[in-house]
């Protein structure tokens, strides 16, 4: 595998604390790696140094000859004069790529419903960010390097850019780096897994659920002050193996393994006592939405809803962008009343909501955070045992220091799950949760995650991340056309819902939009059936390439360790290659059927 880029000893230091200390890491052609870690220890600080956007204080970073590198950055950094058009596609004369099966591809999945037209200082900051992706994703450089890619994007969008980048790569011999709490997104395009912590890079291979696996094999081996942190990656994998059949049926990490580890594990939560514990505390009425229907002046956002929330139940609540879910949330709430139709609440419900930016907080933000806590109950049960205030806060990952902080001084993640915790300490037995996972790492949303597996209440979460919602709710519906429909299937049956519906393509520089969607989809036929061809191509010489290898190995000399292993590596490559072509060409058949 050709080597693109690299670190090589680099350490870096900030005034108040080492940020990398002699790590030595590479990335090859093929490369597609994800990397995870606690917020704050350095995931996008080690992407601006390999982007040569950031000089570290000593190492090199290298690059091979002529090598490109696109980066999507956090930072908003598109040019706010340009439109949206010339944001995406440049100068490039319209008939070049709207015959660009890949142009019309990442338009249609990023900014369809954006005007063609409209300057990008006139967008929302969400917008922006869109057309930032699809400006990069137009490129073509060596190595693409994305900074949470997933923020502002819809669970539909999520899951176009996965499928984007999987097709792109099976052919691409660049290389993919990705920073992202989207544990599913991860586990979707992701074959290796990088874990950023204490000044160190570590490498895993395969995507998160073969990082979780390992990371369990190698806490199993530490010291014994990381049990408590052992016990939940474990919890994490036994969901993991007993989650969705989509995710699960992937060989992507080793199953006897798995299995062996989470023999003895039980499911992530006793739904039966669950639920008994929430009837005692909620009776059998919660909250019925009875012919309810919402309508702001002439339209109607949500009609003749028949809903009747009982108690201990877990769901989670899909749509696109406008779709009603914050009109849906405020009904249950009570913070908006029906335009026809009646939303009746039990005599014991208490309903608490974590909203997207915590602005609750705001009342306290100048108290520390341990007299916050201190302002509720001193003790909360979780999982049959009392846990101080200061326990909580631990296990929801803060430090001592962090204890004597001031609230306004908290970064968001933190202040997200301190609101989380004042929630729960207040002891609500409906709670709605409105986007949890903002501002949280994948460390945070398992320990949050592990939370609510004890809490006896009923729970509504919308949440554009597809993990989080699969793991937390055990039942999901979604908004279209203001009625509500159950999902047997979960998340993957919404997402062919919507793949069924009738798709907009934007009219764009006085193309008539109807005759550019019939060229788009004749393009990207014509562009499957000529991928299906080179895959088909490719598959005819790989398995001559791993028998001329095997032969190799056989015949090298057996004392040579370094030879063999060189060889052998090659050798797993060839398989690796050989199942990704496979699998590629499975789906261009489905697709072209």
């Amino acid at each position: 595998m050709a080597h693109i880029l690299g670190a090589e000893s680099v350490r870096l230091e900030f005034p108040t604390k080492v940020v990398f200390d002699s790590i030595t890491i590479g990335v090859g052609e093929g490369d597609r790696v994800g990397i995870v870690g606690r917020n704050g220890d350095g995931k996008s600080t080690l992407l601006s140094i390999l982007a040569a956007r950031q000089t570290a204080d000593a190492g090199q970073v290298t690059r091979r000859r002529g090598a490109t590198v696109g980066m999507l950055d956090q930072a908003d950094t598109i040019n706010p004069r340009l439109t949206v058009a010339q944001s995406i596609v440049g100068e490039t004369p319209e008939y070049e790529w709207a015959g660009d099966s890949r142009i019309r591809d990442i338009i249609d999945g990023l900014v369809s419903e954006l005007p063609w037209n409209e300057v990008v200082g006139e967008l929302s900051g969400g917008q922006r960010r869109r057309v930032a992706l699809a400006a990069l994703l137009a490129r073509d450089d060596d190595v693409l390097m994305l900074d949470e890619p997933t923020n502002h994007l819809d669970i539909e969008g999520i899951t176009w850019l996965a499928e984007h980048l999987n097709r792109r790569w099976s052919t691409n011999t660049g290389a993919l780096l990705v920073v992202t709490h989207d544990r599913w997104f991860l586990d979707e395009v992701c074959m290796t897994t990088w874990e950023v912590h204490d000044r160190v890079v570590d490498s895993f291979e395969g995507g998160y659920s073969a990082y979780i696996l390992q990371r369990v094999e190698r806490d199993r081996m530490a010291a014994a002050t990381e049990t408590k942190r052992q016990n939940l990656m474990r919890k994490e994998l036994a969901w993991l193996r007993r989650g969705p059949p989509a995710r699960t049926s992937k060989p992507k990490f080793r199953i006897d393994a798995a299995n062996e580890l989470i023999a003895n594990e039980p499911p992530p939560r006793d739904t039966l006592a669950l639920q008994q514990m929430a009837t005692s505390r909620l009776g059998k009425d919660v909250i019925d939405l009875l012919g309810v229907s919402v309508s702001y002046g002439d339209k109607l956002v949500l009609h003749n809803i028949e809903w009747r929330i009982g108690p201990g139940e877990r769901t989670g609540i899909l749509g696109v962008n406008g779709a009603g879910k914050s009109t849906l949330l405020n009904l249950i709430t009570g913070a908006l009343k029906p335009t026809t139709g009646r939303v009746k609440h039990g005599k014991t419900v208490k309903v608490a909501v974590l909203t997207q930016h915590s602005d609750e907080l705001a009342d306290v933000a100048n108290e520390l955070v341990l007299d916050v806590i201190a302002h509720k109950r001193t003790t909360y049960r979780v999982g049959g045992k009392e846990m101080s205030a200061s326990q909580l806060l631990e296990r929801l990952g803060f430090t001592n220091t962090q204890l004597s902080t001031l609230v306004r001084e908290l970064s968001g993640g933190q202040r997200r799950r301190l609101h989380l915790l004042m929630i729960l300490l207040d002891e609500p037995n409906v709670l709605v949760m409105d986007e949890p996972s903002n501002d949280l790492d994948t460390e945070m949303l398992t320990v949050t995650e592990d939370l609510l597996d004890s809490w006896p209440g009923t729970l509504i979460v919308v949440s554009h991340d597809r993990y989080l919602t699969e793991r937390v709710t055990d039942n999901q519906y979604a908004l279209i056309d203001g009625q509500m429909r159950h999902l047997p299937g979960g998340v993957q049956q919404y997402i062919e819902m919507l793949r069924n519906a009738t798709r907009h393509v934007p009219p764009a520089k006085g193309v008539d939009g109807e005759r550019l969607a019939r060229k788009s989809t004749n393009a990207q036929q014509q562009a499957a059936q000529k991928e299906l061809a080179s895959v088909e191509r490719k598959l005819a010489k790989v398995p001559l390439q791993i028998e001329q290898m095997s032969a190799r190995i056989e015949s090298h000399d057996q004392t040579d360790y370094i030879g063999i292993g060189e060889l052998a590596e090659t050798s797993n490559a060839l398989h690796s290659k050989l199942a990704d072509l496979e699998a590629r060409w499975l789906e261009l058949t489905e697709e072209l059927e």
